[in-house]
């Protein structure tokens, strides 16, 4: 089978039990919305929000690079180094959530939020951090060790099912207050339960990595070399609309805020169909790398970006004849989204056409460099919040969400231009095609 048509079939599936996931959720917060009222789902989306930054930051990074030691060790028989890794990357994730227990409350009324709503289900929410940092780390390692249905299929599925079971049981109470209180809890004891399964997947996999490497110095170094800048990275790729979500909570209502929350979460649901192309095809990419095989790095990445850029075009159209019916779902107010939900589809394409630039100046020992554009994106986001919103509302935030992406995803691009001397976006595909095809004219 070409590597067209294997990222396109094995990315098709997990799109397709991510769209049945998504439509758990989307089925969750609608009801959420029509149950409890948007309100309720305006401080369900921030608890969300909070709880997915603490989690990105548990592992201290491991996780974003969990995929890359993966596959190399897998790669390389060195399965000793492997463990080591993944029992550093857990017990990150074990110390911070002691830590998050014992001094969570006091962080929160240092920022003034002891009287919030995450406050006040501080222990559930906690929960839910830990199982989805645990389940970060699981899936890192899964998809590096090539096996990416069951690194995925977690968060992709049976977090919905989750979600699903825990709202049936908080509808059966009295009071919305009662009902959220007990969907929350349901949420976080249950999602460490899918974490506890997941982590034996894990476990069952790495017997399977061969144990033939020769024993060498310690690789601690490298490991935080690569994954202090990759928390950054990892928050302000895939968590982007978490953060954008508190910037605007002091800019819109809560309704507003619920609004453009699920546009949002339609955006990632969408964004995800692309990221799963990358997953199938990074132990490959990797590997290439690891062998030193330049041809064959530059090549994957192409077709990776060449398909991963045309399924974006193909969503961004799905998403503007589809988008308002989506939006209808949780209630006519929030069909005041569809315009915004199509802007905020065209940077995904923007993103897509410039390539995967952050892992490709890790892999080329350069983690450091994606910062300054990272910290361009979120100073204009910033900016672009507190000019845009107030007199536009949630056609400035989306498109303040679109000049934030597209800087920075073309600044990406240009360091990765410049220092790692390789271009990552699909003109790359375009232009070894044309060198390709020449000989034969």
């Amino acid at each position: 089978m070409s590597v067209h048509r294997r990222l396109a079939s094995q990315s098709t599936v997990i799109f397709a039990v991510r769209l049945v996931g998504a439509g758990l959720v989307f089925l969750v917060q609608a009801l959420l919305a029509r149950y409890w009222g948007a309100e309720v789902l305006g401080e369900y989306l921030l608890i969300v929000a909070t709880v997915n930054l603490v989690a990105v930051v548990m592992p201290l990074g491991f996780h974003t690079v969990g995929t890359y030691f993966a596959a190399e060790y897998r790669a390389r028989g060195d399965r000793r180094r492997l463990k080591k890794f993944l029992i550093s990357a857990y017990g990150h994730v074990l110390g911070a959530m002691v830590a998050l227990l014992v001094f969570g409350h006091v962080v929160l009324d240092v920022f003034g939020a002891g009287n919030t709503t995450l406050a006040s289900h501080f222990v559930p929410a906690s929960l839910l951090a830990f199982g989805t940092a645990t389940i970060f780390v699981n899936g890192a390692a899964l998809v590096g060790l090539k096996r990416p249905y069951a690194g995925f299929f977690a968060d992709t599925m049976f977090r919905p099912l989750t979600l699903i079971a825990a709202f049936l049981i908080g509808a059966t109470y009295a009071t919305a207050d009662e009902g959220f209180s007990a969907m929350l809890w349901v949420v976080g004891i249950g999602y460490c339960c899918v974490a506890l399964v997941h982590f034996g997947f894990v476990m069952f996999t790495l017997p399977r990595v061969a144990d033939t490497a020769d024993t060498g110095p310690s690789h601690r170094p490298r490991w935080w070399r690569f994954a202090m800048p990759w928390v950054l990275v990892s928050l302000a790729t895939d968590f982007f609309f978490d953060i954008d979500l508190l910037l605007l909570s002091s800019h819109l209502s809560r309704e507003e805020l619920a609004v453009f929350g699920v546009c949002t979460r339609i955006f990632s649901l969408v964004s995800f169909g692309v990221a799963a192309v990358y997953a199938v095809t990074l132990p490959d990419i990797f590997e290439s790398e690891a062998n030193a095989d330049r041809s064959g790095f530059n090549r994957k990445l192409g077709d990776a970006n060449l398909v991963a850029t045309g399924l974006a075009v193909l969503l961004l159209i799905g998403t503007a004849i589809g988008g308002p019916l989506a939006l209808m779902i949780f209630g006519p107010s929030f069909v005041a989204g569809a315009l915004p939900l199509v802007v905020l589809c065209v940077a995904l394409v923007v993103r897509s056409a410039m390539g995967p630039a952050s892992l490709v100046l890790s892999i080329h020992d350069r983690p450091y460099a994606s910062l300054p554009a990272i910290f361009l994106a979120l100073g204009s986001l910033l900016l672009g919040n507190y000019l845009l919103v107030p007199p536009f509302g949630l056609m400035g935030a989306a498109v303040a969400a679109l000049i934030s992406i597209s800087l920075w995803s073309g600044a990406l691009w240009l360091v990765a231009l410049k220092t790692a001397h390789i271009d990552v976006s699909i003109l790359q595909w375009f232009r070894r095609g044309a060198v390709v095809a020449k000989p034969a004219e």
